[in-house]
């Protein structure tokens, strides 16, 4: 029997594929220490939400006074600036007028405003929090800092997976550029490419359709059922 393992980034209120992976996993690994760029913008501190008919950036700011390199559960939120309530004021004027707002709001204010300076806690406490209020289990989500695995590449991958006793790996759509498939199958470890098509569901403010954007996003336009719908838990 297959158990099957997926492994991603601690992401800062991430898309609806994101949570896709966190359904179909027997165990959900959070990616918290390997590197976080010294420069740039990633996943794990910005997202897009819409803003009028495009796609705009959402960054919370960390603190980069730090010399070397740092893992990502080793990064800590600018708490000197105000973004928590920066984020929840962008948040109301982009989502006010959606159906949903305002029940979405009730429970996901407080995961923002949360006081957690640490960038990976903060962001994997938000994601387990939604995941339980879209219906999705989240106790088999565990952290790789917590398994003691080494390597780099898909190495690491092969080896969290095995260590959970996983038997397939499931892989997002541009894994093929970088992840060796053949190290895989000489683990004797399977794959599974996730393959998500992404849904298309009614954003406020009309325009074309705008994919990969915040769950928050779809949990304003279609709420909590509506995104279960959307992901097609069982």
């Amino acid at each position: 029997m297959n158990r099957t393992v997926a492994i991603h980034q601690p992401n800062f209120l991430p898309w609806l594929g994101y949570f896709d992976k966190i359904a179909r996993s027997d165990v959900f690994i959070f990616l918290d220490d390997v590197q976080f760029p010294k420069t740039g913008g990633v996943w794990c501190n910005r997202v897009r939400l819409r803003s009028g008919d495009q796609a705009r950036w959402v960054t919370g700011p960390i603190k980069r006074a730090f010399h070397g390199v740092r893992a990502i559960n080793e990064i800590e939120w600018a708490d000197e600036q105000p973004w928590r309530s920066k984020l929840l004021k962008t948040l109301t004027a982009t989502y006010s007028r959606a159906p949903f707002y305002k029940e979405t709001m009730a429970w996901l204010e407080p995961l923002v405003l949360a006081p957690e300076s640490n960038l990976a806690r903060y962001n994997s406490a938000m994601i387990k929090a939604i995941a339980a209020q879209i219906g999705l289990r989240y106790d088999h989500c565990v952290t790789s800092s917590s398994l003691g695995c080494d390597g780099q590449g898909s190495d690491l991958l092969i080896n969290l997976t095995r260590r959970v006793g996983g038997t397939r790996y499931l892989c997002g759509g541009g894994a093929s550029g970088y992840q060796d498939d053949e190290a895989f199958a000489r683990a004797g470890v399977s794959l599974a490419y996730q393959g998500f098509r992404h849904p298309v569901y009614p954003q406020a403010g009309g325009g074309d359709f705008l994919p990969g954007l915040s769950i928050v996003d779809s949990l304003a336009n279609v709420g909590r059922a509506g995104v279960r719908a959307l992901l097609a838990v069982e």
